[in-house]
């Protein structure tokens, strides 16, 4: 049995860590006057590929920006509010700005071979495994 000393400071600290980064993820990045925002991302994966949807209504296919690196995909782009200078808004609800999302792979995949696909507002991102992540059957023998 190992005895660990208490450091009721310690959880404090953690404590403050956590609200911290909470701020520091939905306030920090925003600028005097400016609302960020992050799409909403579905993720899901089979034996060969991992696939991406994230939900970017309203935008046009050259506003938005995919990286793939060995180890990460990042999502990117600006959805600019409409200048219609027709329109005297009440209320403005949706976000808009520039975001990005980005994921960790942990997994080697193919990265010259990712697709991407935009409609009707949605992004879909498919990145192909690599052939050494994918399971291979090992047949037993019997002697």
């Amino acid at each position: 049995m190992v005895i660990a000393r208490w450091d009721p400071f310690r959880e404090l600290e953690e404590l403050q860590e956590r609200v911290n980064r909470i701020f520091q993820e939905r306030m920090g990045r925003a600028e005097a006057g400016e609302r960020t925002w992050a799409p909403v991302v579905d993720v899901y994966e089979d034996e060969n590929v991992v696939v991406l949807r994230a939900e970017l209504p309203g935008m046009k296919r050259e506003d938005i920006d995919i990286q793939v690196t060995q180890d990460s995909l990042t999502i990117g782009g600006e959805r600019n509010f409409p200048t219609d200078e027709k329109k005297n808004y009440v209320r403005v609800e949706r976000p808009y700005g520039p975001f990005a999302r980005t994921f960790a792979i942990n997994m080697p995949v193919k990265s010259e071979a990712v697709k991407a696909n935009y409609k009707d507002g949605i992004l879909e991102i498919t990145v192909p495994k690599a052939e050494e992540t994918k399971p291979k059957k090992v047949q037993v023998s019997v002697e």
